[in-house]
């Protein structure tokens, strides 16, 4: 029986670098996990007045569904002004809610950050981290996941050099025994 690990991407523009680097990614994974895009941008920013049990958007409903059934998550994600992209933040908040039915509770991730920049999502990895230590998920501490300079890693057709894959196939062989642990 295979475990869905859910993909989330910070980012919502269709060619982003981060949605390039999370498709070099769900190639990693052992034939025993089964990673899944989870989309984020359909979804309304989280207000407790709309979300009641007479009027639960339809799309809240959904993406809570889908985070019930996944074993774990892994977040690749750009940074917006030193922190997580609104999209984010919004779909951990809409995941955690209502009160007591907190979907993300328990379930191991990983954070790959991605920035054209040098500082390589520093900002975003560590604010998403302080989100994920509330949700109760256990994070990948090492290998550390920030890709710096990604024009430079990905060539015209969106994948990673030989060099590069070898790194991100060390973050995933890392989080799969974190998954594995859980």
């Amino acid at each position: 029986m295979s475990k869905k690990i859910a993909v989330i991407v910070g980012s919502l523009r269709k060619g982003s670098f981060s949605r390039q680097i999370a498709n070099n990614l769900v190639g990693l994974f052992p034939s025993e996990y089964e990673p899944e895009f989870i989309e984020i941008g359909n979804l309304p920013l989280y207000n407790e007045d709309i979300d009641t049990p007479e009027n639960v958007p339809a799309a809240y409903t959904e993406f809570r569904k889908q985070l019930k059934d996944v074993s774990g998550v892994l977040f690749v994600t750009p940074e917006y002004n030193r922190s997580v992209p609104g999209a984010l933040k919004n779909a951990i908040d809409v995941g955690s809610r209502p009160y007591g039915a907190n979907m993300w509770d328990g379930k191991p991730a990983a954070i790959v950050s991605v920035s054209p920049g040098a500082i390589s999502g520093f900002g975003s990895n560590h604010h998403l981290r302080q989100s994920l230590v509330f949700l109760n998920m256990p994070t990948l501490q090492q290998p550390e996941a920030y890709l710096g300079n990604v024009t430079n890693i990905l060539d015209e057709n969106g994948k990673v050099s030989d060099k590069t894959i070898g790194f991100l196939q060390s973050i995933i062989d890392a989080y799969v025994d974190l998954l594995n642990r859980y």
